[in-house]
């Protein structure tokens, strides 16, 4: 997977991929998406935060995904790399089944291709404003686009925490969770997202689509 740099275009190859949930910093907004989920039938989790290993095979750059069914949505996300010791923060979208979630969150989580951002920032270049960078995500639904997710990385743990409790190394990616829907959890059929540095004056921005396999028994 190549990813361009300030410095040069990157090739990384992903062995290790970790979805972090329920990772944020503030209880009432962890609690504010459970409800979430817990509207949506899915139980909560068995430890805050909790670490999902799935397959590094699901990050993909494409920008049209495949899912199975209607009952798919996305999450705008913080992503972390490593490679040759050296830590880089990009944008990602933790695109989930939230039909099988209600069965099984692990499940879920491996179901559907996660689209990534192709630009990266070195981690060192923000770590000293890192809670001031801004998510952003509108969603396409019916051919009106609308703001489903706002806010800066304070209301997510620190990325350091997740880093050091994760098992997160070498030629490792992690997407560290995400902010509450505006409006709740919900499919939508195009996504807008981005990264905002407002300190650096510079933005990370990712669009994909969906298109919707039939589920045929």
């Amino acid at each position: 997977m190549k990813f361009k740099t300030l410095d040069a275009d990157i090739d990384l190859t992903i062995d290790h991929l970790f979805v972090a949930g329920w990772t944020g910093r503030n209880k009432e907004a962890v609690d504010h998406h459970i409800e979430e989920l817990r509207a949506l039938g899915i139980s909560p989790p068995s430890q805050v935060p909790l670490y999902y290993r799935v397959s590094g095979l699901l990050l993909t750059q494409a920008t049209t995904i495949d899912v199975l069914g209607a009952g798919t949505s996305g999450e705008v996300e913080p992503l972390l790399i490593q490679k040759d010791g050296k830590i880089w923060i990009g944008l990602a979208s933790d695109h989930t089944d939230r039909d099988l979630e209600t069965h099984s969150v692990a499940a879920s989580k491996q179901a559907c291709p996660k689209p990534v951002a192709s630009e990266l920032w070195r981690l060192t270049e923000v770590e000293d404003h890192l809670d001031s960078l801004i998510l952003r995500c509108w969603t396409d639904k019916g051919g009106k686009w609308g703001l489903y997710q706002e806010g800066e990385l304070s209301n997510i743990r620190p990325l350091s925490e997740l880093i050091s409790n994760s098992g997160f190394g070498d030629n490792a990616a992690m997407l560290c969770g995400t902010l509450g829907a505006i409006g709740g959890v919900r499919p939508a059929s195009r996504y807008r997202m981005e990264l905002v540095d407002p300190v650096l004056d510079r933005k990370i921005q990712l669009n994909y689509s969906v298109t919707k396999l039939p589920i045929v028994e």
